[in-house]
């Protein structure tokens, strides 16, 4: 039976609205009937019964915020009437959770990956040109670009990742852009790796080397365009070939998926992000990290107001306490900018259903599950540790995509209510929280969870589903990013240009 709105907990004082609402309509939630007071959009808040000014809103079971006005059952609860409860630093005290009890297995609990001489498993074999610095992103596009017009063969394919840093860059940034790029040249999707440099940047090959530190030079191998006699791009073709020669050996063998590294992110969320499509992605790192497998959450900011859902869940104190530095960090970064340190949600969000920081919250963390929080690491660097991990990063897509792929994620899990067709060196999975969207837009969607809030199939059902996308996915089958040839990366920067 078609319903009309959702309560998400038994203790909610609101509904999310499952379609657009008419002013005068009487609605059944839970078995109360609550009469419609003002024309309420799709996926925004209906209060269930009278809320006095001041009084605290409850969706999740977690306040998340507070009225500014006297507020009837039956009314629309968004920007102009709700505020957020959030300001300042906190601290934090650990209470820790039960640990979670792994469920038996349910679905594959192989995948078909590559074997790398390090021990570690690609889901994909491809070549990758990075440059160093950004000077010479056009130098590394015309190179795939002029591969692929030649029919070079290598793998699963030839592909660019042009950024925007490498030079002019001091300190603490300088080093994470290595760091970074360091990891992505090492990644195990990438079965050869050209090294583009243009000669003259602070970091050329003389300073990025002795970074990236051992390496198989016949899969890496280097050019620098300023000490190119001719055509740099003809030997990077040349370079090419070579690469592609070694990785025409490598074939897919069955592989644990105690071996895959999944990462979790959400864009342009909407309501329904932490009714369908965050849980669903909950269900899959919790069975991964069951098999002994790795997830890993990233978008610090999207954490304030529910961070506790989180930190309870560190496997011990010293994991709690950088989780602490890390929540606490991100919020002195943006008051070091003279920043709002709640100035979330964007107007995309808004437009679908979300008014707080607690709102959108609330729903961003539960792509973790219950899985316990076993570490904590830094952005730029990787994963060390089997299980959930916390990365330090923004929200921003692209960024903290990347920064997931440069962590070791294998595959993106990327839940949206709004819709983007962006996807990172990674596969990236797109992951609509609404059936609408998925119609609209299924050259980007993936996979649609608005089936659990359209009734036609349970949670369990669709994480099966899921599941077994993510196998087939690990596998070799392209994402429909990759169909379309998406794929970019973008540097995280907090210092001075020169």
């Amino acid at each position: 039976m078609e319903r009309d709105a959702i309560r998400i907990h038994p203790q909610d004082n609101v509904a999310v609205a499952l379609r657009p609402l008419a002013e005068g309509e009487a609605v059944s939630v839970d078995g109360q009937a609550v009469r419609i007071q003002e024309e309420i959009p799709f996926g925004h808040k209906v209060a269930l019964t009278d809320l006095a000014d001041g009084a605290m809103v409850v969706k999740y079971g977690a306040q998340i915020g507070h009225t500014t006005q006297a507020v009837p059952s039956g009314a629309w609860l968004h920007s102009h009437n709700l505020k957020t409860n959030l300001e300042g630093l906190l601290d934090y005290q650990y209470a820790p959770a039960a640990p979670r009890q792994p469920e038996p297995g349910n679905g594959a609990d192989t995948f078909l990956g590559y074997c790398r001489p390090d021990g570690r498993v690609g889901t994909r074999n491809e070549l990758w040109i990075i440059p160093t610095v950004s000077c010479v992103n056009r130098t590394v596009s015309r190179m795939a670009e002029e591969a692929r017009r030649q029919g070079i063969q290598a793998g699963d394919g030839i592909f660019a990742f042009p950024h925007n840093a490498g030079c002019s860059q001091l300190g603490d940034d300088f080093e994470t852009t290595q760091k970074l790029l360091r990891n992505l040249v090492k990644h195990p999707n990438a079965g050869g790796v050209l090294l583009v440099s243009l000669g003259c940047e602070n970091n050329d090959l003389d300073h990025f080397l002795p970074v990236l530190g051992d390496y198989d030079r016949r899969r890496i191998r280097t050019l620098v365009t300023q000490d190119m006699e001719g055509d740099e791009i003809e030997a990077g073709l040349s370079l090419m070939r070579e690469i592609a020669a070694v990785m025409a050996e490598d074939r897919r063998e069955e592989c644990p998926a105690s071996r895959l590294v999944l990462g979790f992110k959400c864009g342009g969320s909407d309501a329904f992000s932490g009714i369908t499509a965050n849980p669903l992605c909950g269900r899959i790192a919790e069975r991964v990290t069951d098999l002994g497998g790795t997830a890993v959450l990233t978008e610090v900011p999207e954490m304030f107001g529910a961070e506790g859902f989180l930190m309870d869940r560190c496997i011990d104190r010293d994991v709690f306490v950088k989780a602490e530095q890390m929540i606490n960090g991100f919020k002195e970064y943006f008051i070091s900018h003279n920043e709002v340190v709640y100035d979330n949600p964007s107007p995309g969000n808004k437009q679908g259903g979300i008014t707080t920081l607690e709102d959108k919250s609330c729903g961003c963390v539960q792509k973790g599950g219950t899985a316990p929080i076993m570490d904590v690491i830094g952005y730029g660097d990787p994963v060390v540790t089997k299980g959930l991990n916390m990365l330090y990063g923004p929200g921003n897509d692209l960024v903290s995509a990347t920064a997931m792929t440069a962590a070791g994620a294998h595959l993106i899990l990327f839940s949206t209510g709004r819709g983007t067709p962006f996807s990172a060196p990674a596969p990236t999975l797109k992951i609509s929280t609404n059936t609408p969207l998925a119609e609209k837009k299924g050259g980007w969607i993936d996979f649609n969870t608005g089936v659990i809030a359209d009734g036609e199939k349970t949670i369990d059902e669709a994480a099966k589903d899921l599941l077994n996308l993510v196998i087939r996915v690990a596998s070799g089958e392209q994402t429909k990013a990759e169909k379309h040839g998406f794929r970019e990366i973008s540097i995280f920067k907090d210092g001075v240009v020169l």
